[in-house]
Formats: structure tokens, C-alpha cells, sequence
């Protein structure tokens, strides 16, 4: 698998969940359900304002907080525009995010650490003895 890519900022999944914070709170899963979002840098400053504000990385985000702008992440997990993947659909069918993209909570950085291609998916399917046809995830 690709080292992990070389972000905008600093980011570590562990200090986060290490702080409580649940997925949810950082990717929203906006209708219809397909992509989790990434957190915009003004849900990152309530606790930023106490939480290491003198440091470099979170000054840059207060400054885009305050522009009301996103930060540039590079995605690490992306599926191709014709694949209808739905992240709602198997988290309702009991899935946890570290099925498909490993131990997160446990990483300073991330990188694609499981297989999301075609012969991954098809192989955690077969395990489950979930859907095989292509239509399943084609349209």
C-alpha cells in the first residue's frame, strides 16, 4: 500500500479519538449517504481555541475557520465516480469504519492500509456472502 500522502496539515486519528471524539463527529454522512465528509475547520476550533492554539498547524486552521474555508486534504480512500458505494448502507448493516480503511483510531497519519478495489471488495462480499452482481455496485 502508498505511504501515507503529504497533507496540508497535521492530522493524527489517535490524539482525536484519544480525546473522545467519535467518527461521526469529524465525517458526516450527508444524504444521500455515498461519501463521509471531512470536517470543516469551524467544527475543529471550539476546542481549539484552548487545545494547542499557539501551535503553527492550528493557527492556520483558526485563519481558514475565520475565512470560512476549507483545508485542501488529500483523500486517502476514494472510490471511482462509477462505483455507487454508499458508506450509510453498511454502517445500517453493522459494519465499522476499520473494516475497509484498518485501525484508523490508532494512526498518527493515514494512509490506505485496506484493498478498496474491485478484487478487495469483491473478496470482503464473498466473506460476508453479500451481494456479487455487478449491478450490486454498478449501475
Amino acid at each position: 500500500m502508498p505511504p501515507p500522502p503529504e497533507q496540508p496539515l497535521p492530522f493524527s486519528h489517535k490524539a482525536h479519538v484519544g480525546a473522545a471524539l467519535e467518527c461521526k463527529f469529524c465525517h458526516p454522512n450527508p444524504d444521500p449517504g455515498k461519501i463521509m465528509g471531512i470536517a470543516r475547520p469551524s467544527t475543529c476550533m471550539p476546542c481549539h481555541k484552548t487545545v494547542k492554539p499557539d501551535s503553527p498547524a492550528i493557527q492556520k486552521l483558526a485563519v481558514l475557520a475565520k475565512k470560512n474555508r476549507d483545508v485542501t486534504w488529500v483523500r486517502v480512500y476514494q472510490n471511482p465516480s462509477f462505483i455507487k458505494f454508499r458508506h450509510r448502507s453498511h454502517m445500517a448493516a453493522g459494519y465499522d469504519c476499520e473494516e475497509c480503511h484498518g485501525p484508523v483510531a490508532t494512526r498518527d497519519q493515514l494512509f490506505r492500509e485496506r484493498d478498496i478495489s474491485q478484487i478487495g471488495c469483491l473478496a470482503c462480499h464473498r466473506a460476508q456472502k453479500v451481494g456479487l452482481n455487478c449491478t450490486f455496485c454498478h449501475d
